[in-house]
């Protein structure tokens, strides 16, 4: 069977935490660089798929295996919500709380899995969806991750959402380039130094 962008299925779980650690650190492996391989995908991807699967994606290599996907939220703050109230307590025997300043990059990454209010950033109060999108290298550039926003933004559209956001690594130029090619423009956001937040509507 040929490459397919399909619709999210439970079996995918362990895959969709396999290359959001992949592509973990500004598009490269970040395996090795927290103490759990899992920390990555607990905040960035496992979330979305389980409180918000029809607002999931993924790219099948063919074989039914999962290489990429994008995940997202129609209204982050009812996603914000839902992860302190719902994810956090699904996934509490696996991490203790970071101190208050984190100190360590683990300890940093941990701060924003216990704070979801993070995601409330007033200036981006007009995009109301946001979104997370990850393939594995030998399936970047390719016209995939095109295809994946391509059916994010009709789900969205279908749910009547006008704009969506997104966050980024600052030093990821790769992905802001792919961002750029595909009508997203850059938010500022004062304060925002290692992250760079983009937005777009969700016309085709």
């Amino acid at each position: 069977m040929q490459p397919s962008i399909r619709a999210y299925r439970p079996a995918d779980l362990e895959a969709v935490y396999d290359i959001c650690v992949r592509t973990g650190d500004a598009g490269g492996d970040a395996r090795g660089l927290y103490s759990s391989e899992r920390l990555m995908g607990d905040i960035f991807a496992a979330p979305y798929v389980t409180l918000e699967p029809e607002h999931a994606h993924i790219l099948d290599d063919g074989a039914g295996n999962p290489v990429g996907y994008v995940v997202g939220t129609a209204d982050t703050a009812t996603f914000a919500r839902r992860y302190l109230d719902e994810w956090l307590p699904a996934t509490a025997d696996r991490y203790q709380a970071p101190p208050d300043p984190p100190v360590t990059p683990e300890e940093s990454m941990l701060w924003l899995h216990y704070h979801p209010e993070r995601m409330l950033v007033p200036e981006l109060a007009t995009y109301p969806a946001h979104l997370h999108i990850d393939l594995l290298p030998d399936w970047q550039g390719k016209g995939w991750g095109r295809g994946l926003m391509d059916a994010l933004l009709a789900g969205l559209r279908a749910a009547g959402v006008p704009r969506v956001h997104l966050g980024m690594a600052t030093a990821n130029v790769a992905a802001r380039a792919f961002y750029d090619r595909i009508g997203f423009t850059e938010i500022p956001v004062p304060g925002a130094t290692t992250v760079t937040y983009l937005g777009r509507g969700t016309a085709a």
